[in-house]
């Protein structure tokens, strides 16, 4: 309820959203994400590798615009999960500079 009691001109453009995806990229898509609607048989056994190969994209939304995408991937340019760490990086290394190349004074995130 301290939300309600918050009394800041245009705080709804001071609201920012961040999400990250996964895409594998064998064509396999997390069904406890995504619903597809089809006419083929729901039954249908299809085999997939334990853990594909997949591409994480982290993007923000906010009343300035979008910022990103940003790819998760190793110094050779090789996808890679995200951690803590890699979390962390991007957070300093990659949104923190685009956030100041916009006119913030405050934002929340």
């Amino acid at each position: 309820m301290v939300l309600c009691g918050i009394r800041i001109p245009d705080f709804h453009k001071r609201i920012l959203f961040s999400d990250e995806a996964h895409y594998w990229l064998n064509g396999y898509v997390n069904k406890q994400n995504c619903r597809i609607w089809s006419e083929a048989n729901p039954q249908v056994y299809v085999e997939t590798p334990l853990h594909p190969k997949k591409l994480t994209v982290w993007c923000a939304l906010w009343a300035g615009g979008i910022i990103g995408p940003y790819f998760f991937k190793n110094y050779e340019g090789h996808n890679v999960t995200v951690n803590g760490d890699r979390y962390r990086a991007m957070i300093t290394n990659f949104f923190i500079p685009e956030l100041n190349n916009h006119d913030v004074q405050e934002l929340w995130f």
